[in-house]
């Protein structure tokens, strides 16, 4: 069976479609969203999700989160002596995924269709291709996050034409797709969005209120302590969604320090954040020809959609209250398990046609004249522009520049800037021409883009008919299943515990995170049920310990109550 998976900033989860439709795989603790958290122990397990994260609260420099956002560059993640890309660290979150779909599913599951930002560029795309098969598995399709949480509501099985803007704001990324279904077409007009944008950012938002108002310098705090700061403020900023004033508390140094923020000093606060908001959502109107009265029906999807001072201003943009019939966390996972399902061809899925855009301007590096006879060098010639419906081909022809040009060199370029050196380099090829005089030879340059972000370019001489053709994966982009074999070897030290035993360290390591942030009796009582349960896990007698952990948890979910009151 295909599942589908949601690889998200903030939270990560699968689905598969079963003859009862679309169904979220719960983890091995039960739970439908699995933190996209990644950490390493003093012995070298890999531990992910929740178990990562309660474990990076006490030591921080053994966790990572948020890596989503560097997918597909260069940036390393240090993590208990050893570093790693952020593709990696999500194979890990992956790998976490495939086996509790196993699990859940009783069979091997070695195929996916996986989701993406709708603004994520070809680098990010195929390292999160890349992650998927350093997890064990195929990745049958890449799907743009928009598009599977549009599958998801069902937008695509509505028997009149209806144009739709999917606002997808996650944990670390912001989307925003203009769609149109016509008939049994559900096509993508336009998409825009910020790649550093999320959940993440308001709840910094309220971390550097805190901060100011107490008169704190963020550089003076340890990194557990900044950890602690932010899940505080995580935990503040969810409050908004039942009550209009908000209290952060935070202990420091022998003292309690404390921030009242009302809804509305929030949602000033965080105005500069709804100003990066709305520019993609006006591009993307203006790149779909549409107006935001033209817009029938407008579909949160997102963790941070919930967000009262998000909501706000959607309804104030709009005039209309959007479509919140699914779960904002888990539309995108649900529409990748009926994509996995089409893919599959099963008679259950009503047949409708998918099409998508291409996210950004792909085209090559040229020389513009300036003045007579002088030209400059550097500049940008788009060959298939951004919100062009993929797949797609386009053809431009360029001329040589000097006498005895004997070599033309096309770069292959993605971006919007008109400058070839602010747009990212994908890859080159080199064809050679007949020598004359400047602009007597041309070649003309064919870039083919396809719905799973390969790029084929060709490149014909016209005076000769001679053709180059190939395949661009770009620099670092991709590596060989010869490479991918070899790093999965590497990282083949690191242990990663037996699902079962996760439930026990989860709750160990949050009566250890609970312990160190008690002081005087509180500590003896949590030392002496901590004790207790670790005698019971001694006895390995699954009876014993499923008691005993029910009793620590419960009393850990009282006491930590009893704190917050």
């Amino acid at each position: 069976m295909i599942i589908g998976i949601d690889l998200g900033t903030t939270n990560s989860l699968a689905a598969c479609f079963t003859g009862e439709g679309a169904e979220i795989i719960s983890n091995r603790l039960g739970k439908r969203l699995t933190p996209s958290v990644v950490a390493v122990d003093g012995e070298n397990n890999i531990l992910v999700g929740e178990t990562a994260k309660e474990y990076g609260l006490v030591h921080p420099e053994r966790m990572a989160q948020v890596f989503k956002r560097s997918m597909g560059s260069g940036k390393k993640f240090r993590l208990g002596g050893r570093e790693f890309r952020a593709d990696e660290l999500s194979s890990f979150v992956l790998r976490s995924l495939k086996e509790d779909a196993e699990a859940f599913l009783g069979e091997p599951v070695t195929e996916a269709v996986i989701s993406v930002p709708a603004y994520f560029d070809d680098k990010r795309r195929k390292a999160t291709r890349r992650a998927g098969e350093l997890a064990g598995l195929t990745v049958e399709r890449i799907i743009s996050e928009p598009t599977a949480a549009a599958i998801s509501y069902g937008l695509y099985e509505k028997t009149k034409n209806t144009r739709f803007l999917v606002f997808d704001l996650g944990g670390g990324t912001f989307d925003v797709s203009i769609l149109e279904l016509f008939q049994n077409i559900l096509e993508v007009r336009a998409v825009a969005g910020d790649n550093y944008l999320g959940g993440e950012d308001f709840t910094e938002i309220l971390v550097a209120e805190f901060l100011e108002k107490n008169g704190m310098d963020a550089d003076r705090l340890s990194e557990k302590e900044i950890a602690k700061l932010y899940r505080e403020a995580e935990l503040a900023k969810k409050q908004f969604s039942e009550k209009n004033e908000v209290t952060l508390r935070y202990p420091y140094e022998g003292e309690e320090k404390t921030l009242s923020v009302t809804l509305d000093r929030y949602e000033t606060l965080c105005e500069p954040l709804l100003e990066k908001i709305r520019r993609p959502i006006q591009r993307s109107l203006s790149d779909a020809h549409v107006r935001l009265s033209e817009v029938d029906e407008v579909v949160l999807v997102g963790g941070a959609t919930r967000l009262p001072v998000v909501r706000n201003f959607i309804v104030k943009l709009f005039r209309k209250f959007p479509d919140t019939t699914v779960h904002p966390d888990e539309a995108v996972a649900l529409g990748a398990a009926v994509q996995a399902a089409m893919k599959e061809r099963r008679e259950e899925v009503k047949e409708v046609i998918l099409t998508d855009v291409c996210s950004f301007t792909l085209g090559t590096e040229v020389s513009v004249e300036r003045a007579r006879g002088l030209y400059e060098s550097g500049h940008f010639l788009p060959i298939i522009e951004r919100n062009t419906v993929i797949p797609a081909s386009r053809t431009e022809r360029v001329y040589t520049l000097h006498d005895n040009q004997e070599i033309i060199r096309v770069r292959v370029l993605q971006g919007e800037s008109r400058f070839a050196q602010n747009n990212l380099y994908l890859g080159e090829l080199e064809i050679r021409v007949p020598k004359k005089k400047a602009g007597e030879e041309a070649v003309d340059i064919t870039y083919t883009y396809d719905i799973n972000s390969l790029l084929e370019v060709e490149v014909t001489v016209v005076s000769t008919g001679e053709v180059k053709k190939q395949i661009i994966r770009g620099k670092d982009n991709d590596l060989t299943p010869e490479e991918i074999g070899e790093r999965m070897k590497e990282l083949a030290y690191l242990k990663i515990p037996p699902r079962e035993q996760e439930e026990n360290r989860l709750l160990l390591l949050k009566g250890e995170r609970i312990y160190e942030e008690s002081t005087g009796e509180e500590r003896v009582l949590l030392d002496v049920w901590l004790r207790a349960f670790e005698d019971a896990l001694e006895t390995r007698d699954a009876g014993v310990i499923g008691d005993a952990r029910r009793e620590l948890k419960e009393r850990l979910k009282e006491f930590e109550e009893w704190n917050q009151d």
